[in-house]
């Protein structure tokens, strides 16, 4: 599994690298912080998984970084070879 750093991933950002990012958490968790990119809630994702694309690297992130290591594992399982876990998750606490 590739995984990213946060400071890899504003280094992207700086070098205007295309990516796409997908936050696997639940939408009360998103409501309360997210970085950006589209929601794809885990227990959403194989109904959902087409809205992920195979062409550019997808960035995938949840609070700690272990669902965003379930959901490549499940999207690898299938084919997808473009995706990176956000080592460590957002790390920003919740209430």
């Amino acid at each position: 599994m590739k995984n990213i750093s946060k400071s890899e991933l504003e280094a992207w950002d700086e070098e205007k690298q295309e990516y796409i990012l997908v936050d696997v958490r639940e939408l009360w968790e998103r409501e309360v912080f997210h970085i950006g990119g589209s929601h794809i809630p885990l227990s959403e994702l194989w109904e959902r998984k087409d809205e992920i694309p195979h062409e550019i690297p997808v960035v995938v992130y949840c609070q700690k970084g272990i669902r965003s290591q379930v959901a490549i594992q499940r999207l690898q399982a299938i084919g997808y070879d473009n995706l990176y876990n956000l080592s460590g998750g957002i790390g920003k606490k919740l209430p």
